[in-house]
């Protein structure tokens, strides 16, 4: 005896139903170790980018964790005039939940980066030696590319000047193209490379072609092959986030602390 249309249709119905209700609870059971995986990630890259984890490296969760509560400390700094606040979780601190309140963020006005909203404060990373002094700073970055938004880390040498590495821990760029921002050979050529000029200007650019060694080209990375957009965007978010409405302000009170200048 052959079924009506009414009993397909309703059969049919439950079926997704009960199918978007196991889809739906899998999705929520597994968000807060989606979040955990998220959060050990950047603290890979942020150890890889101090130069304290090899990439090729293979640790558990937990090894990251521990060498990561060992050796970095996570602050919370106040963009406008480059203090740290103090009495916030840098655990639980998210910076791109800011941007979304107008209370937590302010108008980037038109950018080459494509940046629209920046947050009133952010998350950096400090590597201090054995005596408590600053060995290495890791400031957040983000910015436009040719298909996605970037967002990596920018590690700075004690002299807050020099670079000590580059890294993208997210991006939805070209595979082979854009995507090379990935390529290990790319990234090394970065450490060395200095970001202001005498006037405190950042001047750090990635050009079109080769740019040269550190000793000839202080200021400029080779860029990448095909991607130009990319390389352009690249330039421009490190930049955007080293200038005053970025973390230019933390960098000056820093270097005044140290008796230098940035």
């Amino acid at each position: 005896m052959g079924r009506g249309n009414g009993y397909i249709v309703g059969f049919a119905t439950a079926v997704c139903l009960v199918c978007s209700i196991f889809v739906a609870g899998l999705a929520v059971a597994l968000k807060p170790l989606q979040e955990i995986n998220k959060v050990i990630d950047r603290q890979e890259k942020v150890l890889a980018v101090v130069g304290l984890l090899d990439p090729d490296a293979h640790l558990s969760a937990a090894e990251v964790q521990a060498l990561f509560d060992q050796n970095i400390k996570a602050r919370v700094v106040n963009l406008a005039d480059g203090t740290f606040v103090e009495g916030v979780d840098a655990k639980t601190f998210d910076q791109q939940k800011l941007l979304s309140d107008p209370a937590t963020s302010t108008d980037a006005l038109p950018n080459p980066a494509g940046v629209r909203r920046m947050p009133t404060q952010a998350l950096v990373y400090a590597l201090n030696d054995p005596q408590g002094n600053l060995e290495v700073l890791v400031l957040p970055v983000e910015g436009k590319g040719l298909w996605s938004t970037l967002y990596g880390y920018l590690a700075l040498e004690r002299d807050l000047n020099t670079v000590r590495g580059l890294t993208f821990y997210q991006h939805g760029e070209t595979p082979g193209l854009g995507g090379e921002v990935d390529n290990p050979r790319w990234k090394g050529l970065w450490p060395g490379r200095t970001l202001f000029d005498e006037k405190g200007m950042a001047v750090i650019e990635v050009v079109k072609g080769a740019a040269g060694p550190v000793a000839t080209a202080p200021h400029k990375v080779d860029g990448l092959s095909g991607a130009t957009l990319t390389s352009r965007g690249v330039t421009h978010l490190l930049q955007l986030w080293l200038g005053d409405k970025g973390f230019k302000p933390l960098l000056t009170n820093l270097a005044k602390e140290k008796g230098g200048k940035s």
